[in-house]
């Protein structure tokens, strides 16, 4: 018996960027999953044509499974715009149908409806002018689950970075101000953090016993405290915590030598204290096929490693390399 094939959610994202042309993009390939876009279809239509791709769209019905998809073939769950959208330009009036593409996929992934979840970018900016907080899917997510989660970032699939040269890139905060950061470093958090982190790196990576790299906060890991305490106060702490539980924690590191090739040889995962500290390396080593991936949901969700690229959307010329490495993590890890 031929088995049916695993339902990833594919949410359209920001419809002025070039979300959709991503995801026209990505259904002309023959990923053997069933890619369940959700979003304005003419709005994906549209971004397919203007990218010479070619695509068979049929409405999505949730009781109909398949064994075998056609390249150019998508499903999708229809979602209407608010206002039309034009390429390059953004509109607060879509933030609503942006946010219901959201909720639609976590609802379904929830259910187990949807094996997971792939996220084209949104934009942040234009969310919030329309009224409403929203600081990132990752934060999205966690929220509607209930759940403590952890971005991270990853270069490559499959074994750990000692043995298959991924980079890994967790955040112990996400979407802060620089200068909120060392008020959110605390020891429970960085627990709860590092906790997630070891646990999926197990459960979903298969990296039997993960080896971790904590950076510290202040440059020089905070010299023994002439540069900071948060190292010493908070940070080291949580390492003996969870070294006390028998995971494998290597830190404070100062941020400046651990990403050194031979340093992350070591290591199967990073944790930076904030965005900027890691992200910039790791999209250095492999901007536009690197995944960012929600740890410590209850489903798989993985997105691309770049924005909504108003610039180049309704050109045709967007590159779908992230959202293609997306796709296959997500189905590599839900169907594990």
């Amino acid at each position: 018996m031929v088995s049916a094939l695993a339902r990833l959610a594919l949410t359209a994202g920001e419809p002025a960027g070039i979300g959709p042309e991503l995801i026209a993009k990505l259904a002309a390939t023959d990923v053997a999953a069933d890619l369940i876009a959700i979003g304005d279809p003419d709005l994906i239509a549209a971004a397919a044509r203007a990218a010479g791709v070619e695509l068979r769209i049929e409405t999505y019905a949730p009781d109909s499974r398949i064994t075998a998809r056609a390249p150019h073939s998508l499903r999708v769950v229809p979602m209407s715009l608010g206002v039309a959208a034009t390429p390059g330009t953004l509109d607060p009036r879509n933030a609503p149908y942006v946010l219901a593409t959201l909720a639609r996929a976590a609802d379904g992934a929830t259910s187990g409806e949807f094996a997971a979840i792939v996220t084209a970018p949104v934009h942040k900016g234009v969310i919030n002018d329309a009224g409403v907080a929203f600081t990132g899917h990752t934060e999205f997510f966690a929220q509607r689950a209930s759940r403590d989660v952890v971005m991270m970032l990853t270069t490559g699939t499959g074994a750990g970075a000692r043995n298959g040269g991924a980079l890994r890139v967790a955040l112990a905060t996400t979407h802060l101000p620089l200068a909120a950061v060392p008020a959110a470093i605390r020891r429970a958090s960085l627990v709860r953090t590092l906790r997630i982190l070891c646990d999926d790196l197990i459960a979903r990576f298969r990296i039997a016993a993960p080896r971790i790299a904590v950076l510290g906060l202040n440059p020089h890991a905070g010299e023994s405290g002439h540069l900071g305490r948060e190292e010493i106060d908070e940070i080291a702490p949580a390492i003996a915590q969870m070294r006390a539980a028998g995971f494998d924690l290597v830190g404070p590191l100062p941020a400046d030598t651990a990403f050194v090739p031979a340093q992350l040889a070591r290591f199967d995962a990073v944790l930076a204290m904030y965005h900027d500290q890691g992200l910039p390396v790791l999209k250095h080593a492999g901007f536009g096929h690197a995944v960012n991936v929600t740890l410590g949901l209850p489903y798989v969700r993985t997105s691309v490693d770049h924005g909504t690229a108003l610039d180049v959307a309704g050109s045709g010329n967007a590159d779908a390399g992230s959202l293609i490495a997306a796709t296959n993590l997500a189905l590599e890890l839900a169907t594990r």
